[in-house]
């Protein structure tokens, strides 16, 4: 499984939008750029809402490996026992071919338990990477709510933007506000229980 960081890259290609109107170069001691933008790297490494679902999957992830290791330990202690028991001469011939069946149903079921748990973790991650998308840009929006910016766009090293000027830097003041939102909201991720069976 990818790391959920991976999930979340596309974030740092993102172009948020903002509402267009007069830009105003005295408000509240921000940039007079009519564009400015966010350094989603640091964004990331220090949004507490994102740092939580980090260590949820991480979480989630652990118990699901820990499950997956339970199941496979317990199938091929039941396969050696198989064996040792068809060796010994200890069963029938037909027994031993109903065993094998039931051996192959069970290697199956812990497959299909494997990909179907993987399935649901993928699916909850691209849940939690909407919310988060969907909780920065509304905290933009409203950021943004004096209609001082045209864009705001998200900077990574190594991404699209080359270069920006510092003082169109809006990220720690993003960051002080989304994690005050998050703080304020009572929210926290679920705690890691054992994946769906």
């Amino acid at each position: 499984m990818k790391k959920i960081s991976l999930l979340f890259l596309g974030l740092s290609m993102a172009i948020l939008g903002c509402d267009k109107a007069a830009g105003d170069s005295k408000t509240g001691g921000q940039p007079s750029g009519r564009i400015v933008y966010v350094n989603t790297d640091t964004l990331l490494n220090n949004y507490e809402y994102y740092k939580d679902v980090v260590k949820e999957f991480d979480s989630k992830r652990f118990a699901l490996e820990n499950d997956l290791a339970k199941r496979t330990q317990s199938f091929q202690n039941e396969v050696a026992l198989f064996q040792r028991r068809a060796q010994a001469g200890g069963m029938t011939e037909e027994q031993g071919k109903s065993t094998q069946l039931a051996l192959q149903q069970k290697e199956q079921d812990i497959m299909m338990f494997r990909d179907n748990a993987a399935g649901n973790l993928q699916q909850e991650q691209a849940k939690k990477t909407d919310e988060l998308l969907t909780n920065i840009q509304t905290y933009l929006k409203k950021y943004n709510s004096g209609n001082k910016f045209d864009m705001v766009i998200g900077y990574s090293k190594g991404g699209g933007v080359l270069y920006a000027k510092e003082d169109l830097d809006i990220t720690q003041d993003v960051l002080k506000g989304l994690n005050e939102e998050y703080k304020n909201s009572g929210k926290k991720p679920a705690a890691a229980d054992s994946t769906k069976k």
